[in-house]
């Protein structure tokens, strides 16, 4: 693979993560992971909107004054998020009326924005598709994790109601991990997302600190010695 696709896929997923190291589009993040399958409804949302974006952008870039460039970015994300709600509305209802507000919300998303004006306005379709896509598929799995943990811990469930996505095939997909689980109320609440939220940021940082530590090249045991030769040599 391109060490350029290789990169972008890395920033994408890890490194530059969206919700984890810009630590933007917060706002929907914290609020609609309650639960798996509300997680994984934005986040596809999402995803579908940011590699839209970048494709349009990319295709318009040479046709769009300087001027006018980020109003006309919104205009292109605002006329995505109007397709991808009326899709939902067509196909996911419930799941739409559940997330409410913040499917509209997603034109404000600073993620998408700042991956028009930073990255898709200044490279080719391929590329800017591939970085909308890393981008929306690593913003998803924050979501997704999130929700999961959040559903596990709130209710003792995972993968409910799945079929507000999936139609009837998902009827059964619901795991229950406890029997008779009286739920743990924090966990759903806006201060459990929060927490949640920063112990996910705290175990990447875990993570990077102990990757970092096992790529640095370990001093050599051996003493260099140098040898200084003074006086005339005839």
């Amino acid at each position: 693979m391109h060490a350029e696709s290789t990169k972008l896929i890395k920033d994408g997923l890890w490194n530059n993560n969206p919700a984890l190291v810009q630590l933007l589009g917060l706002c929907p993040l914290l609020a609609v992971t309650n639960s798996f399958v509300n997680a994984l409804g934005l986040g596809l949302v999402t995803t579908f909107v940011l590699v839209a974006a970048n494709a349009l952008v990319s295709l318009s870039r040479h046709h769009i004054n300087s001027d006018v460039r980020l109003p006309t970015f919104v205009m292109i994300i605002a006329a995505l998020v109007t397709i991808a709600e009326l899709l939902m509305q067509a196909m996911t209802y419930e799941l739409y009326q559940i997330l409410g507000i913040f499917i509209p919300l997603i034109v404000t998303n600073c993620a998408i924005l700042g991956r028009a004006e930073a990255y898709a306005c200044k490279n080719n379709l391929g590329p800017a598709i591939l970085d909308g896509l890393a981008m929306g598929i690593g913003f998803m799995l924050v979501l997704v994790l999130l929700g999961g943990l959040r559903e596990m811990l709130g209710q003792g469930t995972l993968f409910a109601d799945m079929h507000l996505i999936f139609g009837s095939l998902a009827n059964n997909w619901q795991l229950t991990l406890i029997d008779d689980y009286q739920g743990f109320l924090f966990a759903i609440l806006p201060p459990g997302a929060f927490i949640g939220m920063g112990l996910l940021i705290a175990a990447k940082n875990i993570i990077d600190g102990y990757m970092e530590q096992r790529h640095t090249v370990a001093p050599s045991s051996g003493e260099s010695r140098r040898v200084r030769v003074t006086g005339t040599i005839s």
